[in-house]
């Protein structure tokens, strides 16, 4: 009669955690693909800058110095898009902002996105965006174990080079729209090294040269 009760309990035990198990496994999200579910994300922060414009357009010098000073407290790197809105769209102060950001390699890149408020009469407003790219959630230690049933990746899959990905490109907005116009340039130079080799004579072609050589030597008594 015992050996029925604990034979009973044990099944009883057994369905139980049975039924635990796959409730746990239910709930459990599962990834049996080869994509990551743990993808960059670009955020994209604005910077607003006001500055006085003169009576025909451009900006004064000490405008100039003012703007150079918050250019270089930003930090500003490649990557960054600077924008103006200029209710006059005077091409006097997009060349002076111009000027001031060619320090830095940088341009005034098209018109400025909307901002708070409004820009002043008899000035004009710089917007620099700067966009970066994290991957939320990572590391991902969360699942105890890799072994599944159902052949899924485990929850850190893909953190590692994500990651990598996210920190490593220069302008962030590529992870988003991939770059512009800028492959065009990278092959124009290389095909003119491979012009110039191909265009080259070989140097064999004229024959050897037959170099004379003479020794000379002072005869002593």
């Amino acid at each position: 009669m015992r050996t029925k009760l604990n034979r009973s309990a044990t099944a009883a035990l057994a369905l139980s955690l049975a039924v635990t198990l796959s409730a746990c496994s239910a709930n459990a999200p599962e990834n049996r693909m080869l994509n990551s579910v743990h993808q960059p994300v670009v955020e994209r922060d604005r910077y607003v800058f006001d500055v006085e414009t003169l009576p025909g357009g451009g900006l004064s010098m000490n405008e100039q110095r003012r703007l150079a000073d918050w250019f270089d407290s930003l930090g500003l790197k490649y990557g960054d898009k600077i924008a103006l809105d200029d209710p006059l769209q005077s091409k006097a102060t997009i060349a002076a902002i111009d000027g001031v950001a060619s320090r830095w390699g940088m341009f005034v890149n098209g018109p400025a996105p909307m901002t708070p408020g409004y820009v002043a009469a008899g000035g004009a407003r710089i917007v620099v965006t700067r966009a970066k790219a994290s991957v939320p959630g990572c590391p991902d230690w969360s699942a105890k174990s890799d072994f599944s049933m159902n052949n899924k990746t485990s929850s850190n899959f893909g953190c590692a080079i994500n990651s990598n990905l996210a920190a490593m490109v220069a302008d962030k907005e590529h992870l988003v729209q991939g770059a512009n116009s800028t492959g065009e340039t990278v092959v124009m130079s290389g095909n003119k090294a491979i012009d110039s080799y191909r265009s080259a004579k070989p140097t064999g072609e004229g024959g050897l040269k037959n170099n004379a050589t003479s020794n000379s030597g002072g005869g002593g008594n």
